[in-house]
């Protein structure tokens, strides 16, 4: 049986009735905007200030969602560039199965994000 990764989640979130597609799977969207605000804060956490997205790379659905999965998102920096960062995401669900708990990788990407001033301008990231 899958575990959890060992580092803690950087966000923790159950997919609820609202987050539904047609065929009664969580909505593909609504995963990757958990994902997105997961890799935000591993971004602006690093820089100690504000980043915006800019591009999502390589974003694997591996399986489906259901409504009372606990999603778990993990990320770690894969590189910092003079005023960008990517973040690697994995995400696990849990989910009640015949008395036990089922852990599945669900999803994986990549998101790029950039170091901003207050105007919106890119500003390099000081080195940590």
């Amino acid at each position: 049986m899958q575990e959890l990764p060992a580092e803690h989640a950087i966000l923790r979130i159950m997919a609820r009735p609202s987050d539904v597609n047609a065929q009664g799977d969580i909505f593909g969207g609504w995963l990757m905007s958990q994902v997105d605000i997961a890799g935000s804060i591993v971004a602006t956490r690093h820089v100690k200030g504000r980043v915006v997205t800019v591009s999502a790379n390589n974003f694997h659905f591996i399986r489906p969602v259901f409504v009372s999965d606990v999603v778990s998102i993990y990320g770690q920096i894969q590189k910092v560039g003079t005023s960008s960062i990517l973040i690697d995401i994995a995400v696990y669900i849990e989910r009640k199965a015949e008395g036990d708990v089922l852990v599945e990788k669900v999803a994986d990407a990549e998101f790029v994000y950039v170091n901003i001033d207050k105007q919106g301008n890119p500003k390099p990231i000081k080195p940590s």
